[in-house]
């Protein structure tokens, strides 16, 4: 038995074609930075000229290749780690949702910006200079 024509899936035919979507994947794109909820005592301004340039190295490093590959990168090199909310001895922005996932890299040594990614755009919260917003471990 035939179904009726509106319920039967309309993926081509001769005069209908899928759309192509021109919208790449954020994770095929390289990433953008913001600086926008960057406050406080974790703030650049409190970092040492070497520290602030070790930052603008690592962002422009990192700007370079796609989220995918960085995703895949090792922590302590271009790569980062997922940090749980419950780690961070800092107040928590009031626009941070408890599902938002906090994620660190390394721009200096082994000190972490600390942040969070939505779509393309890594926006940097903290600046863990002293090692002090969560434990490290080892």
């Amino acid at each position: 038995m035939a179904r009726p024509f509106f319920n039967k899936p309309i993926n081509h035919g001769k005069r209908i074609v899928p759309a192509k979507s021109n919208e790449i994947s954020p994770l095929q794109q390289k990433p953008l930075f913001s600086l926008e909820y960057l406050n406080g005592k974790h703030c650049l301004s409190k970092c040492e000229k070497k520290e602030k340039a070790a930052f603008a190295d690592t962002l422009h490093r990192l700007s370079q290749i796609p989220w995918i590959e960085i995703m895949g990168a090792p922590r302590h090199g271009l790569g980062h780690e997922k940090i749980e909310q419950k780690q961070i001895k800092a107040s928590m922005p009031k626009h941070i949702k408890d599902d938002t996932n906090i994620i660190a890299f390394r721009f200096f040594g082994k000190a972490p910006m600390v942040g969070y990614k939505k779509g393309r755009v890594f926006y940097v919260l903290w600046l863990d200079r002293d090692r002090t917003l969560y434990s490290h471990g080892s």
